[in-house]
């Protein structure tokens, strides 16, 4: 491999498709031309070869280490992102119940899903920041929940940067969890969720793979009237091989669980990586609030989207064009909040945010008045 490609790689802030490890990288480019002990590339090989059930296999075993998954739980791998979980959840686990689902709503893609779940049956806000333009979330155990098919709670909501920090703490109700900016981030009890959900271009890997981790007495309910592909027993009962699956997708979601395994060294070293990455700008910030103001309210900061704004959008542009020629990239905050977004996932080198966070003191210093 060239030094080159990684001299010449940027600190990739992008919110997604996002920075993957350059070790996760450098192991894909090996592979790529030719599989060892296959004579073909991970892209050309058939989803029922051996070769790629034994990676299918490795990816889940790797899954359910990391993140202690109990035997009672299900690991799928499906497509269709987020978006298509958003319809997916109401269509098995609401149809059929007579119960409502109950919608946490904190952020931009809290909405997205309730929206959806609205064309399945009845839905029920069990809370929604819209008023503080979702800057903050609820406790918890301080809601009032009623008799519901499913509680669905978005645990980071990447565009506004706020974050659940921990697991929900009630048994009488089924939490189904759209981890999709967040997973693998931190150890998490599977056992407090009915399912979790996550799109991989964020945190695990590619875009194009979504891994389902549900219950298994959920599955009971998905109603065999469901489309075949919208039918979560369809997928287990096929081996997540009810269509073609997403190889290279689950290939790569592997291969990051092998880097966390291994060089990482597990989740509870990797979430302490991520409070240290987050620490340094937001230590920015609290020693900045005339000049960069964050959007989250201090204690549901997340640890994976720092947002904050500056004094005026002319200063905002001159900052990311001032990133860029530092190789810091893709900053630009998102319209609904405006300013800017540094997204640090679990991927991103402790050395791309000491250089933000340098150059956030070094322009303040300047700029400030």
């Amino acid at each position: 491999m060239s030094t080159n490609t990684v001299v010449d790689r940027v600190y990739n802030f992008s919110a997604g498709p996002a920075v993957l490890p350059v070790p996760v990288l450098e192991e894909a480019q090996r592979d790529l031309l030719s599989l060892p002990g296959c004579g073909a590339s991970i892209l050309e090989i058939s989803h029922r070869s051996k070769q790629f059930i034994a990676i299918m296999d490795d990816a889940e075993s790797r899954l359910r280490d990391l993140l202690a998954i109990p035997q009672n739980y299900k690991v799928l791998f499906l497509q269709g992102g987020s978006r298509l979980q958003f319809s997916m959840v109401p269509m098995n686990l609401m149809r059929g119940t007579g119960k409502p689902a109950e919608y946490v709503v904190a952020g931009s893609w809290g909405n997205y899903a309730i929206q959806e779940a609205k064309r399945e049956g009845e839905t029920r806000v069990l809370w929604d920041g819209r008023e503080s333009n979702y800057d903050r979330l609820p406790d918890l155990n301080k809601l009032d929940y009623g008799d519901s098919a499913y509680v669905h709670l978005t645990s980071n909501e990447t565009i506004q940067g706020i974050q659940f920090s921990s697991d929900p703490d009630r048994d009488a109700s089924v939490f189904i969890s759209d981890m999709s900016s967040d997973f693998m981030h931190r150890p998490v009890d599977v056992r407090r969720y009915g399912m979790i959900y996550a799109c991989a271009q964020k945190n695990a890997g590619p875009a194009g793979v979504t891994v389902v981790i549900i219950r298994d007495d959920l599955l009971d309910r998905s109603d065999d009237s469901l489309p075949g592909y919208l039918n979560y027993k369809s997928h287990y009962e096929a081996g997540s091989m009810y269509n073609t699956p997403p190889t290279f997708g689950i290939y790569m979601v592997g291969l990051v669980a092998k880097w966390l395994q291994e060089e990482v060294g597990g989740l509870a070293n990797m979430y302490q990586r991520n409070r240290d990455k987050a620490k340094l700008l937001y230590d920015v910030l609290d020693a900045s609030p005339d000049f960069y103001q964050g959007h989250a309210q201090v204690s549901d900061r997340s640890l994976m989207n720092v947002t904050f704004r500056l004094p005026s959008d002319e200063l905002t542009k001159e900052f990311i064009e001032e990133a860029a020629k530092h190789q810091l990239d893709s900053l630009g905050g998102h319209r609904s909040v405006g300013g800017i977004r540094a997204s640090i996932y679990n991927a991103m080198p402790i050395e791309g945010v000491e250089a933000l966070r340098d150059l956030m003191i070094d322009f303040r210093n300047r700029h400030a008045h």
